[in-house]
């Protein structure tokens, strides 16, 4: 269904040292980085889409977390969301909710959120029973 998301950064070598540990945690590998654009995404292992990307905002203005907008990336189990959230918070992310049970979703999520260095809000879920 989703082919793509940007999130818009404001320093992209402290963003991408961030996602690059976030992406390491959920075992999604790195697509490409150009530095100069200044860009990078990541994708699932199996599949070429789809693709996480940050980068500079394509208007020059700056980057700014919208109100109510949130990404959630697909943990393939607890334990992958439990490490991303930690390598979240030790790459430079603040905590937005610690790991555990959301069952006012569903029995089975487990989540965890977090604020990336620029504010935006990223949730890493996984739907499966333990």
């Amino acid at each position: 269904m989703i082919s793509h998301v940007h999130i818009g950064v404001t320093d992209f070598d402290r963003a991408f040292v961030f996602y690059a540990g976030v992406m390491d945690a959920l075992g999604f590998p790195l697509k490409f980085c150009e530095r100069d654009r200044p860009w990078a995404g990541w994708m699932p292992a199996a599949s070429a889409r789809p693709l996480f990307l940050i980068g500079r905002p394509q208007d020059g203005d700056g980057a700014t977390p919208g109100n109510g907008q949130m990404i959630a990336l697909l943990a393939p189990n607890r334990t992958a969301v439990d490490a991303c959230h930690a390598k979240a918070l030790a790459g430079g992310g603040r905590d937005d909710g610690p790991p555990g049970l959301r069952p006012q979703y569903h029995p089975n999520f487990y989540g965890a959120y977090f604020r990336d260095p620029d504010g935006n809000k990223i949730c890493v879920c996984c739907h499966d029973a333990a």
